[in-house]
């Protein structure tokens, strides 16, 4: 990573956090529908970061966000989970790009369809993961699963129109 690969990503890792922040967390459509668009940090990361350093970030987003959600490391689970698992989901999606050499995790440098299905696949272990945690019940289990479907359509907008806004 260059200088410019890691301003680039503080900034828009700050971004994120503070459009999370002062935005997305307000956002709440019908009750079950939330906007984590903080999990752009770790999505948007270099595939090229070493799994502490990502590790690290998303227990530094995660913690953030519990400390704005008041939400006790439910959020710093669900990150850290997400983090943990990110590069396994490159590897199997994305084995040839990285074969290749480098590309950008975002809209603009993996296309549509395959940002799409790699931003869907963490995003559902994300929303999951912290929304059955928040639920801690499973007599609640059918609002929960409508939650999260809710949240990740949600959330997969609001990363879309952002990544679009950057391009």
């Amino acid at each position: 990573m260059n200088p410019n690969d890691i301003l680039r990503s503080t900034l828009m890792g700050v971004f994120y956090l503070l459009l999370h922040i002062f935005v997305a967390r307000q956002l709440v459509l019908f009750d079950y529908a939330f906007c984590f668009i903080y999990v752009g940090v770790i999505l948007t990361l270099p595939y090229e970061i070493s799994l502490t350093a990502l590790l690290l970030i998303a227990f530094g987003t995660g913690l953030v966000a519990d400390t704005f959600d008041n939400t006790l490391g439910m959020h710093t689970a669900s990150a850290v989970l997400m983090a943990y698992l990110r590069p396994t989901v490159i590897g199997y999606q994305m084995a040839q790009k990285v074969s290749e050499g480098r590309f950008e995790l975002s809209l603009r440098g993996l296309g549509l369809p395959t940002f799409l299905s790699y931003a869907l696949i963490l995003t559902t272990i994300h929303h999951a993961t912290l929304l059955l945690i928040e639920a801690s019940s499973i007599g609640l289990l059918f609002v929960t699963m409508l939650k999260i479907l809710a949240s990740i359509v949600f959330t997969l907008v609001a990363l879309l129109l952002t990544q679009l806004f950057f391009r």
